[in-house]
């Protein structure tokens, strides 16, 4: 098996990775609504932001004032500076990196199942990279309640993936401090049970 950095920089060289903005797009749309759901200006940290498409959409939100992109794949951040010259893209571990000035939104699409332990990265959100009053909104698909998600890692011959229960996720924001936390499926259809959106603010 392979760790997910080594995956998705496969995916770079097989051109697999402009597949997922296509895949993606509706959450991510939808977590952009709740970001902009409190009508106040942002500056945002898209964690795992793979090859920035995702940064690239809310920088062009009215409210946005500035949009960084972090990745553990340099292959990725390479491809997300080659396709985006305007916004910032940093080649990071996420679960050592902190940035040197926080933030007011943290949001992540498909990464956070990904780590070894999930709780660690987002206490350092909570702790390092949030501003007062900052949110932290990740999206994931692969979840316990989604039935059809669990034979993915068979699929992808990815090492880690967690596959947590919906409590669980909201579970590790409260543990870590969030306030205010909710969870959302957004884009169900049939068996298909939606992305799992989890949101939280630092209060």
């Amino acid at each position: 098996m392979k760790s997910p950095i080594e995956t998705f920089s496969e995916w770079v060289k097989n051109g697999k990775d402009d597949g997922m903005e296509k895949n993606h797009y509706e959450p991510v749309s939808k977590i952009i609504e709740l970001i902009n759901s409190t009508e106040n200006k942002f500056n945002i940290i898209d964690a795992g932001c793979g090859n920035g498409w995702a940064v690239r959409l809310v920088a062009n939100e009215k409210n946005c004032k500035s949009a960084c992109g972090v990745d553990g794949s340099l292959l990725m951040i390479q491809k997300a500076k080659k396709n985006d010259p305007i916004n910032n893209y940093i080649h990071a571990n996420l679960n050592t990196w902190n940035p040197i000035t926080k933030v007011d939104v943290v949001m992540s699409m498909e990464v956070f199942y990904y780590f070894k332990n999930p709780q660690k990265i987002i206490n350092n959100i909570f702790n390092y990279w949030l501003n007062q009053n900052g949110r932290l909104i990740i999206g994931v698909d692969f979840y316990y309640e989604n039935p059809q998600c669990h034979d993915w890692q068979k699929q992808t011959g990815v090492s880690i993936m967690n596959l947590l229960k919906i409590k669980e996720w909201t579970n590790l924001f409260k543990k870590a401090g969030f306030k205010d936390v909710k969870k959302h499926q957004f884009c169900a259809s049939g068996e298909w049970k939606g992305t799992l959106v989890v949101e939280g603010t630092k209060i």
